[in-house]
């Protein structure tokens, strides 16, 4: 069994080393413990023993650890740019040996390379289609409580604090493109090299509705909200933050995540 009390202090003094007044830093520890907080109960959920809800929130515990070094390296949360943050927060770990850092001593070997393996997966697009079950369920899991805790992190942080240095890189014209709505029609993630303006990638955020796995997964969002507030893309005072344009393609997004989903996305 973890022990949550030594893993989240290290995860503490890890995170110490990096600067507490950087936005970027501090919305990332509050997500990581959000997350870690969402693997277990979604965990929980699908009735596993308490050994699979420790590991599940341990995995949430790691799954982003490469961001910290991301943002001290590169100024961004912008992988294309910089690195691939699931895969270098799984060579920080398991390569140049951060994991014994952590309380994992207690973990099998095959518990260790499922861990590793989750982490390097969690970001990507697709997974491999020959995993065995358990792999699959725990990557599954992960990418579930990772996208609940997205919708609420792109709703909080503005795109400038999040793109850092990279806020320059997308274009400004209005409206998502053919191709990412496309996608939402398809109802599917947007493959990164489509995202061509901030409204694409917000777009692109709002996909990720699509590939929930769980249905404690969709409980969360719609408990948060988050999504259904990213949607309607109005700012603290009401005012709406999307053209005329951009409403309408989001009111198809709505439509089609709920035609997805089987039901609302309000909370009942």
């Amino acid at each position: 069994m973890i022990d949550r009390r030594q893993a989240e202090a290290a995860f503490y003094a890890y995170t110490s080393h990096y600067d507490p007044d950087n936005s970027m830093i501090r919305h990332k520890i509050e997500h990581t413990l959000r997350v870690a907080g969402n693997c277990e109960r979604i965990a929980v959920s699908l009735r596993v023993d308490d050994d699979d809800a420790a590991f599940a929130w341990f995995l949430g515990l790691l799954h982003d650890i490469g961001r910290f070094e991301q943002v001290r390296r590169y100024g961004t949360f912008v992988d294309s740019v910089s690195v691939d943050h699931a895969e270098f927060g799984a060579d920080l770990l398991f390569k140049d040996g951060l994991i014994h850092e952590f309380p994992a001593q207690g973990l099998s070997p095959d518990r260790l390379a499922l861990l590793e393996t989750a982490i390097r997966l969690h970001n990507k697009l697709t997974l491999p289609g020959d995993q065995d079950e358990e792999t699959r369920r725990f990557c599954d899991l992960i990418r579930d409580a990772d996208k609940a805790d997205i919708f609420r992190v792109v709703t909080e942080l503005s795109f400038e604090e999040r793109a850092g240095t990279s806020k320059g890189l997308l274009q400004e014209t209005e409206g998502a493109g053919d191709a990412v709505m496309e996608c939402v029609l398809q109802h599917r993630c947007v493959p990164r090299d489509l995202r061509k303006t901030r409204f694409d990638v917000c777009i692109s955020h709002c996909c990720m509705a699509f590939e929930l796995v769980y249905p404690e997964s969709r409980k969360i969002v719609r408990e948060q909200g988050c999504l259904s507030r990213l949607i309607t893309g109005r700012d603290a005072d009401g005012k709406p933050l999307y053209s005329a344009k951009e409403r309408g393609q989001m009111s198809i997004v709505r439509k089609e995540i709920e035609a997805a989903w089987g039901e609302s996305l309000e909370t009942k």
